[in-house]
Order: structure tokens, then sequence, then C-alpha cells
């Protein structure tokens, strides 16, 4: 049980770290003020009606474009050292006795001990329901 609440435990840790430092951008295209399409690591798929900007020869009147496109870019962790020469001596012992403490707390039985397993048990002469006839119905 310890060894797989400990690899459970670390593949939710890699998967933390992988979180943490990956960068990703959120397209979103709203048509009006309602999100018509949201897409991660590609471009939003408009909804059709989205306007072609007149030529610069072309004289006439635009209508304003009712659709809009945003994107969100999450950035992602970048620094992830950790620096030792900056961590207290009261820190330290925090950390170490909170290991410590960690380790000792799953510490489990390595076998169930049972203390019948020296005895024997006793030897049955006769069957003692038969010698008073007594019969559970």
């Amino acid at each position: 049980m310890k060894k797989v609440s400990h690899k459970i435990v670390s593949l939710l840790m890699a998967f933390v770290l992988l979180f943490s430092t990956m960068s990703f951008t959120v397209n979103m295209h709203y048509c009006g003020d309602t999100l018509v399409e949201s897409a991660i690591f590609q471009k939003a798929k408009g909804c059709g009606m989205e306007m072609e900007k007149p030529s610069t020869e072309e004289c006439s009147i635009t209508k304003k474009n009712c659709c809009d496109d945003k994107q969100l870019a999450i950035e992602g962790q970048d620094e992830l050292q950790l620096q030792v020469d900056k961590i207290t001596f009261e820190q330290q012992v925090f950390i170490a006795s909170f290991v410590y403490t960690y380790i000792n707390l799953f510490e489990g039985l390595d076998s169930n001990v049972s203390t019948y397993e020296e005895y024997k048990p006793p030897l049955v002469i006769r069957q003692l329901y038969k010698i008073d006839e007594t019969y559970l119905i």
C-alpha cells in the first residue's frame, strides 16, 4: 500500500509540474455578446457572419462587424529552482521534521501477528450434541 501511494503522489506531482510550466492560448470567437466557439492550441473557427473589409479603391458604407475574436494567453512558470541558500534554519528544521513524520506516518505491520498460532486446538473426542441428544432445528 505504501508503494502504491508513493507512486500516485509522484505521478500527481509530475502532472502539477508539467501543467505549471506549460504555456497555452485559448482562442474565443464572440458573435455579438455570445460566445460561439472556443479553442485551445488552435484558432477558433468563425460563425460565418464575418464581414470582409472593403478594398481602399471602393467607396462604400460599411457596417460595424458584429463578430469579435479574443485571445487569452496563459503563461507558464519559467523558474523552478528552489533557492536553498535563502531558507532559514527554522524552515530547514520544519522541513526535516515534516519529512521524517510523513515517512513514519505510513508504517504498517509486516505481517499479522497472532498469539494463537502457538497453541493447538483441543481434540474432539465426542460430539456433545449426540450425547445429550439436543438438536438445533
